[in-house]
């Protein structure tokens, strides 16, 4: 063993490391960026829905929320999970990303809820938004759009469902 070896046995987990942590922050950063984008636009759908069109508030609010969780995956699809999405739009993701966004939203509305009973309700909904960011960050992450791997152990990063597009 030379002496230069020695060094790059050890620094090259630590480099790994520093890359694995700087992409995982990157992917974070650009949920949390899509997700202002989409709140964005939830706000504005249901407000068009319910003052312009007239719509009743549980269904102003349903499409509003469609509308966003579904920009959300094209955006998180196409930016955020893009290398583990590989671009590409299929129902299989799409329906898990919605899944998510309900669990997100019962995780909000959960945390919302206990929280109160310990604080002011504005802080209480803060919280909420940092628990179902976490809930809904590590599912999209972890479920829907996790690295896939081939019967023979090698990784893919397409998803096998139909194509949206």
């Amino acid at each position: 063993m030379t002496i230069a070896s020695h060094p790059q046995r050890f620094l090259r987990p630590l480099a790994d490391a520093v890359r694995t942590r700087f992409e995982l922050m990157r992917k974070a950063s650009t949920f949390a960026l899509i997700g202002v984008i989409n709140t964005a636009v939830d706000f504005c759908v249901f407000m068009t829905a319910y003052k312009l069109l007239h719509l009743p508030l549980v269904p102003a609010n349903l499409l509003a929320w469609i509308v966003a969780v579904s920009g959300s995956y094209v955006l998180n699809s196409m930016i955020t999970f893009a290398v583990e999405s590989g671009r590409r739009l299929t129902l299989r993701a799409y329906v898990s990303f919605v899944a998510s966004g309900v669990a997100g939203f019962i995780g909000n509305t959960t945390t919302l809820w206990l929280a109160s009973f310990f604080v002011p309700v504005a802080i209480a909904k803060v919280i909420a938004i940092g628990a179902s960011f976490v809930l809904n960050f590590s599912l999209s992450h972890f479920v829907v759009f996790r690295r896939r791997t081939t019967d023979d152990g090698g990784q893919r990063t397409q998803d096998t469902g139909a194509a949206l597009s």
